[in-house]
């Protein structure tokens, strides 16, 4: 299995990324140290998390990085691993925050939680309209110097956004955003096609896309609005139960019947065979989905597949 380049950085690894915001949600401690352990044995390294997952649930404080740090530190294989995190949510102080003032003390957070000394790729969550980009570049400056992260991250970030940052990065002699982290699957293209991909491939960028699955849309389980019932993320899922939806799924039925592949395995090689993609981040929430992620991820496929997937998304 190849690994892919992260940018123009020195990180490197495998077209999968394991999303965990369901840790300390629909998936346990114990239910999570298994899929982990599930996916190194599957020969993957990059795990992405975030200070707020999963804050949403009630009485829940920052656990998925709480669970991964436990992890970690039970297998003691951080050197192995490819850690990502984020900054920059309402973490109840009201609003988006990239102040250096709060990188400086959620960069502590989070590599407490995680029980690292440093996190491999810190990504700016969402974008901060109240505070000048060159303010967050300069405090990421501080923390890459002090060894505290190795490269940063944007996500969210329109072309307009991310271009700004890299003049500035360019201009100023700060740290530059070696990947972008947006919303990008089958359903939902707009967020990243277009002048986004063609900025990303333009300038380097490595992009580590999240939703590959459109919160298990694409699985195929849910069908009509009585499949939404299925799964806690159900109500995510009512957006796509359209006219558009339907031909999507029946494109990887097609799919589907040439290849011998699921229909989440499908969606995850539609996504890596797309320029500029990295890889894309899914979630598992038990061994035997990670195990079909992973098959996903060394998918390959033909180019007439990919076609019928493509034209079936097109408006």
């Amino acid at each position: 299995m190849n690994k892919r380049r992260l940018g123009q950085s020195d990180i490197h690894f495998e077209p999968f990324v394991l999303g965990t915001n369901v840790f300390g949600w629909t998936s346990d401690e114990s239910n999570s140290f298994a899929i982990l352990d599930a996916f190194v044995a599957e020969g993957f390294t990059a795990i992405d998390t975030a200070d707020v997952y999963s804050r949403w649930v009630p009485g829940n404080d920052s656990e998925s990085e709480k669970i991964i740090g436990r992890w970690l530190k039970a297998r003691g294989i951080r050197s192995k691993i490819v850690l990502a995190t984020k900054v920059g949510s309402d973490m109840g102080q009201g609003r988006t925050d990239l102040r250096a003032s709060w990188i400086a003390t959620a960069v502590e957070d989070s590599l407490r939680r995680l029980q690292t000394d440093y996190i491999d790729i810190y990504q700016s969550h969402w974008p901060d309209p109240l505070t000048a980009e060159e303010e967050t570049l300069g405090a990421y400056d501080k923390l890459i110097k002090a060894g505290k992260v190795r490269v940063i991250g944007a996500s969210n970030y329109d072309a307009n956004l991310l271009a700004s940052a890299l003049k500035l990065s360019e201009q100023k002699n700060l740290p530059r955003y070696q990947s972008l982290q947006n919303e990008f699957n089958l359903c939902t293209r707009n967020k990243f096609e277009g002048a986004v991909q063609d900025l990303i491939v333009k300038e380097g960028l490595g992009a580590i896309t999240y939703f590959g699955l459109a919160s298990g849309f694409l699985t195929g389980k849910y069908r009509s609005q009585a499949d939404l019932s299925k799964s806690p993320r159900g109500e995510d899922v009512a957006q796509y139960l359209d006219a558009r939806g339907m031909k999507i799924l029946a494109a990887l039925d097609t799919v589907s019947e040439h290849t011998g592949a699921t229909l989440a395995e499908i969606a995850l090689a539609w996504i890596n065979a797309q320029p500029g993609i990295v890889a894309p981040i899914a979630s598992a929430t038990s061994v035997r989905q990670l195990e079909g992620l992973a098959r996903g991820a060394r998918l390959s496929l033909k180019p007439e597949d990919l076609q019928i997937l493509t034209a079936a998304g097109n408006n």
